[in-house]
């Protein structure tokens, strides 16, 4: 008797429609995914090899995989989470190789210690303790009135800051907020436990968050 495989995802797949296209063999889909993916795709290679030309070719060598395995993928994932798989094993392989860099579950930690500075919460002391202190309070941006023109400013203020993050809060928040997996799908694709994944994303959106406060309190 031959055992069944694990079942099919039940997870509806965003990109069922592109996913079509590139089964029908269009170029102009498969191109368009390469422009949009890409950039997400090099933050996340970056964060396991030693330098940019090395994530760039990770990123190319994923593109080829994807190109060889698509006629026998079977859709028990979704299509990104399924590329954003190739991606990490090929990263992972190229940073072994270089000997420059370990598995992401190998990496320092970087989950460790408050996610925001104590000094900004009230003291034990305070009528009520752990609340904001006045200066500690997160401002309202919504309430700055130069906020539409700062926008774009804003939006390149925190690509710095998720390039700055370390590469495992990196690699999740770039999953998670900028590509759209869901914590089951960023768990796959990295092999790490959703305790571990919540972590990195708490602590990568606080890091970010932080980076927002300073630049509109300056």
């Amino acid at each position: 008797m031959t055992t069944p495989g694990p079942p099919a995802s039940t997870t509806a797949d965003p990109d069922a429609e592109v996913l079509e296209q590139l089964r029908q063999g269009d170029d102009q889909a498969f191109a368009d995914l390469v422009d949009r993916w890409s950039p997400a795709m090099l933050r996340v290679a970056r964060a396991y090899v030693s330098n940019a030309q090395s994530a760039e070719d990770a990123v190319q060598d994923t593109w080829l995989g994807v190109v060889r395995g698509l006629p026998t993928f079977e859709g028990r994932s979704t299509l990104r989470t399924w590329v954003f798989t190739i991606l990490v094993n090929r990263a992972r392989t190229r940073g072994s190789r270089e000997a420059r860099t370990v598995p992401l579950s190998s990496l320092a930690r970087d989950d460790e210690g408050p996610t925001v500075d104590p000094a900004r919460f009230r003291g034990a002391e305070d009528p009520y303790p752990d609340h904001w202190t006045p200066i500690g309070v997160p401002p309202r941006w919504e309430t700055q009135p130069e906020g539409r023109v700062l926008a774009k400013e804003a939006v390149r203020l925190l690509g710095a800051a998720l390039t700055a993050l370390p590469p495992r809060q990196r690699v999740v928040v770039t999953l998670r907020d900028v590509q759209g997996l869901s914590s089951d799908e960023a768990c796959e694709a990295l092999t790490i436990t959703a305790q571990n994944q919540r972590v990195l994303l708490h602590r990568g959106r606080a890091a970010l968050r932080q980076a927002l406060e300073d630049y509109y309190r300056s």
